[in-house]
């Protein structure tokens, strides 16, 4: 199987839009592509998932074990031409000083040859000793080739690859004109997902249409082609007990425009547990429908909030359902969405109101990058195969805080490096409902999915016999009536 890594000397020098653009080209020659994005991300994932047809998966050396990598690599290129890993941020960043997390730390674990984007906006023979040094920097990791991005004509171009061809030996694999038709609009937590993007396919399409008329792509396949074969494990990741059908448990799952940041492995670990995943739109279904709990992801409800607000009826019921009981888990959005009210850019907006805190948007972020965290008493689903205090990661990123905290807020977990909700605790606890800002991924030690359900089912259970699925929908109607 064919297979390379999309990196770059830094971050927005086009490797989204390159990576996006050959899953397009790829395809439409008869290729399937399997897509995945290094490290913690929802978006870029959303739009490789829509490019290539095929779930896009993140590969993450921080979250997960080199044998978690190496089997989820191997177990979801299978049936894949071409296996195409987009990075995150440049080739040697990454979070430890020895590199072990780096996107070069992956490149070399997976046997992946590196194509290195370059935004070359105002470069000309400065661009050989940018290539010369990473090139020296690990001399174990295979730049196979670059592509130039933002090029500003072909005399610029015609300047750069003299100057590549007189100093490196390394292969102008593509060159890219700057058009501005080709950009994804970028805010505050990188670029708009493509659930929001009204033009999604059109826009795919002309990326894919512009990278495959200046990208060779004969000679991108034979980079990906001459790499050696990787000594993958080819064990399957952990498994998680599947209950019988009898014993699964309605999981309603927010995804809209406002809520959709979600991994792939977390839903089938909800699957596999038991959950049986019923989609809800927050801002335009006028209903809750009949489940046993309730996961609300990430995403941009700041973006929404007017409408999130007008629907009152969904805000409305959901708030009873979480008073009568109904298990609930939110991450960031979510968190911001059971709030009392949302505050963004002068504006402040009704919000479900389940939680004693009202939730403010602010210009820079509040938390950024990876957690580690620990569980309290207070959280309703812990870990039982788990010494307690035992430290989790995770990671979070959000430009929200929260305000006017009632006093003796029962919290989830203790912050051990990160912000959270105030730099000591997150995961507010009421009732049924854990809320929190960071963000949890079911792989490694921390198998929270599994144990939520197992959660839903439990309550589900001690409940008085005539609760029957439905019940909380059917409470929260009457109330709301």
């Amino acid at each position: 199987m064919r297979r390379l890594l999309i990196s770059a000397a830094h971050k927005s020098s086009g490797k989204t839009m390159v990576a996006i653009g050959l899953a397009v080209a790829l395809r439409a020659r008869g290729l399937v592509v399997q897509p995945f994005k290094k490290g913690p991300d929802y978006i870029d994932p959303m739009w490789l998932s829509r490019s290539s047809g095929r779930t896009c998966r993140n590969l993450d050396p921080y979250l997960m074990s080199w044998e978690e990598i190496g089997a989820m690599f191997g177990r979801c290129s299978d049936g894949a031409d071409v296996a195409l890993v987009e990075g995150n941020k440049g080739l040697y960043d990454g979070l430890a000083l020895d590199g072990s997390n780096s996107n070069a730390a992956l490149a070399s674990n997976l046997g992946l040859p590196v194509v290195l984007v370059i935004d070359a906006r105002g470069m000309t023979r400065g661009i050989a000793p940018l290539i010369l040094g990473y090139q020296a920097f690990d001399r174990d990791i295979r730049i196979a080739g670059v592509i130039l991005n933002n090029l500003g004509g072909t005399r610029h171009e015609a300047k750069l690859r003299a100057v590549i061809e007189h100093y490196t030996d390394v292969p102008v694999l593509g060159a890219i004109q700057r058009d501005s038709r080709l950009e994804i609009v970028e805010r505050h937590l990188g670029l708009m997902p493509s659930n929001e993007a009204g033009d999604t396919e059109a826009r795919i399409a002309a990326i894919g249409a512009a990278v495959g008329a200046q990208v060779d792509l004969e000679r991108v396949l034979q980079s990906a082609t001459a790499a050696p074969e990787p000594d993958l494990s080819r064990k399957p990741l952990p498994a998680i007990h599947r209950l019988p059908a009898r014993t699964k448990v309605r999981i309603g799952i927010a995804r809209d425009r406002a809520f959709g940041f979600y991994y792939p492995d977390d839903l089938e670990a909800i699957e596999a547990a038991g959950g049986e995943l019923i989609p809800i739109d927050t801002l335009s279904d006028a209903h809750l429908p009949a489940i046993d709990g309730l996961f609300i992801g990430g995403g941009f409800p700041e973006s929404f909030m007017t409408e999130l607000e007008a629907n009152s009826s969904m805000r409305t019921e959901i708030r009873a359902a979480i008073e009568a009981g109904l298990p609930v888990y939110a991450e960031c959005g979510g968190l911001m969405y059971l709030a009392r009210k949302l505050s963004w850019r002068g504006r402040t907006c009704g919000m479900v109101g389940a939680l004693a805190a009202d939730a403010i948007m602010h210009d820079n972020p509040v938390g950024r990058g990876y957690v580690e965290i620990s569980e309290t008493s207070a959280c309703p689903w812990p870990g039982h195969r788990r010494s307690s205090g035992a430290i989790l990661r995770a990671h979070e990123f959000h430009y929200s805080g929260l305000e006017n905290v009632a006093e003796g807020m029962r919290y989830a977990v203790e912050i051990k490096r990160g912000h959270g909700i105030d730099g000591r605790h997150d995961g507010i606890v009421h009732k049924n409902v854990v809320a929190s800002y960071v963000h949890r991924r079911s792989v490694g030690a921390d198998d929270w999915a599994a144990r939520f359900v197992a959660f839903v089912r439990r309550v589900k259970r001690s409940a008085p016999a005539a609760r029957t699925t439905g019940s909380f929908a059917s409470t929260a109607r009457a109330v709301a009536r």
